[in-house]
């Protein structure tokens, strides 16, 4: 039986404001101690419409992660999406959707970044960081004498990095500025690189 689309979007908007309820009262309330009446009164909807699509308040916190990690996952594969050989070179900025995917979702990263909040999905966004391309690239890291699981981790604790800094800034630059900046990051690799040391460590190192 076909469902109606009108009852679909009502269902999704329903949701859709329980879950925004939920990570509002998160931001200054520990989730052990909101209850779902606190949920439904700021989402102005009754306890009937929360039974209808969830149990208990647990349920729906969870959903909450589903959807983060579900588009997470599908804005990190956005670049080789169709394509059926992965050029780093040939990577423009356009195409890096991470931090779009990061702005949607910036109450969310605010309150697991910022807070001891959410500690399950901390975890599990820097396990999909760090699986996705070993699962996704068949020939991840040809070099050798690199560990490929090691090299994951340092480049999923590297993008982790700079969200974690964008978000300390209160989401001073755009997505499409720090889409840019991570291009920039990963295709500048100077082999050869001599440093100069800084002035500044140098006196320090004198005292």
């Amino acid at each position: 039986m076909n469902r109606d689309p009108a009852i679909d979007r009502r269902i999704r908007k329903s949701k859709k404001t329980l879950k925004h309820s939920l990570i509002s009262l998160m931001q200054s309330k520990d989730f052990r101690d909101i209850s779902i009446t606190d949920i439904v009164a700021l989402a102005d909807l009754n306890r009937g419409t929360f039974y209808k699509h969830y149990q208990y308040k647990e349920e729906l916190l969870e959903e909450v992660m589903e959807d983060v990690i579900a588009d997470l996952i599908i804005s990190y594969r956005e670049p080789y999406k169709h394509v059926d050989v992965f050029t780093i070179k040939e990577l423009s900025a356009s195409v890096i959707k991470i931090f779009e995917h990061v702005a949607n979702f910036a109450d969310i990263y605010t309150l697991v970044l910022k807070s001891n909040a959410l500690p399950t999905l901390h975890d599990r966004i820097c396990e999909e960081l760090k699986n996705l391309p070993l699962e996704d690239l068949e020939n991840y890291r040809p070099n050798r004498k690199i560990n490929k699981e090691l090299a994951s981790s340092y480049q999923a604790y590297a993008i982790l990095g700079m969200i974690i800094e964008w978000v300390n800034t209160d989401f001073e630059y755009s997505a499409d500025y720090m889409a840019e900046q991570l291009l920039e990051i990963i295709t500048d690799r100077p082999i050869d690189a001599v440093y100069k040391i800084s002035k500044t460590f140098k006196e320090g190192e004198l005292k």
